[in-house]
């Protein structure tokens, strides 16, 4: 076991101390705690094993077999943005950027697409809100950015700041492609003048049938998350996916077992829904790019086992910012887009899908 910590930095403070260190990630061979801006990574320990941290004790993912891809996703990065925190209506702080420094959106972005690069994914997902306005000028810059670092490896969707404004880019209502050991499907859950989602008939006929020729398992992706009976009323005026159009959904995973997961955006947080009528398929939403945590998430795909392990975006700039954004909704917002230990690092067991 290999322990490291943030250059000239010491590792982290005792749950006593000044700060109370968190663990962000943990996968089938790292865990990574940070305190404050501060990481601190145990690295090459073993699979499914406990290790002891020294304030607290954590589990690492377990491992079946060798990996066979790995494939990597982002989503409401905002390009062009220039004021965090806003609600309308709300007296809450802002935060942004004294004039002349590099945007925010730029640094969180720079931070993203290296880190991702450092795991060479096999693909890199970008599931909307690749703008702030639904500009063409926002947009090229994310295909310069994404585009420019992965290439023919990126598949990318609309959000609904992308819809919202009617640009016309992203709205492929479906998308596939095909890896070593995985599959990956991508919907467009974004429509025009709307902050909501919904997916068509055409779109779930579409993935009922691709989940009925597959012969290995599919990760599904789109902006929106599935509306969540327990916590929301039942209202076509949603956040994420619309009622009707969620329990569609979930009946398609229900219906074919290849189906193994459902990634979302848009609320800028990290969490899994679960449904009765699909208990073993877990519908995820990852935080944002943006601003705090800083996030993206690495999805290890290896015969029937599929992990997803989040990361924070930690490049010093990128750790400086989203640190300083600690304060969005009066300090409430940590806890909320953080998430979980378990709603951000977990396997998905494919035999279970049999």
């Amino acid at each position: 076991m290999v322990v490291t910590s943030g250059a000239d930095a010491p590792g982290p403070t005792c749950v006593n101390g000044s700060t109370r260190p968190v663990v962000t990630s943990v996968a089938d061979d790292e865990v990574v705690v940070f305190d404050g801006a501060v990481p601190t990574v145990w690295d090459g320990l073993a699979p499914d094993a406990e290790v002891d941290l020294g304030f607290r004790s954590v589990r690492t993912l377990p491992r079946r077999g060798e990996r066979l891809a790995t494939v990597t996703t982002v989503n409401d990065i905002h390009l062009g943005e220039t004021v965090c925190g806003h609600i309308d209506g709300m007296d809450l702080p802002t935060f942004s950027v004294e004039p002349g420094a590099t945007p925010y959106p730029e640094v969180m972005s720079a931070g993203a697409v290296a880190a991702m690069a450092a795991v060479s994914p096999d693909a890199v997902v970008a599931k909307g809100d690749l703008t702030s306005n639904g500009t063409q000028e926002e947009y090229d810059r994310f295909l310069e950015l994404y585009g420019g670092a992965f290439g023919d490896r990126l598949l990318h969707v609309r959000g609904n700041h992308e819809s919202y404004h009617d640009l016309d880019a992203a709205a492929w209502p479906t998308q596939e492609r095909v890896l070593d050991g995985v599959v990956l499907a991508v919907l467009d859950t974004s429509r025009s003048r709307t902050v909501n989602g919904r997916l068509s008939a055409d779109q779930l006929e579409w993935l009922d049938e691709l989940g009925a020729r597959a012969d290995r398992p599919v990760l599904v992706f789109g902006h929106h998350p599935v509306w969540d009976p327990e916590h929301e009323a039942r209202s076509d005026s949603v956040f994420g996916l619309v009622p009707d159009d969620t329990e569609s959904l979930v009946e398609v995973f229900a219906r074919r077992p290849a189906l193994a997961l459902y990634a979302a955006g848009h609320t800028h947080r990290n969490r899994v829904v679960r449904f009765e009528r699909a208990p073993h398929v877990p519908f995820v939403e990852v935080a944002c790019v943006k601003d705090f945590p800083g996030a993206w998430a690495e999805y290890r795909v290896h015969e029937d086992l599929i992990l997803q392990v989040h990361r924070r975006i930690d490049t010093p700039e990128a750790l400086a910012w989203s640190e300083s954004t600690r304060g969005i909704w009066g300090g409430e917002y940590p806890r909320y887009a953080l998430g979980r230990l378990e709603h951000r690092c977990f396997a998905v067991d494919l035999r279970d899908r049999r």
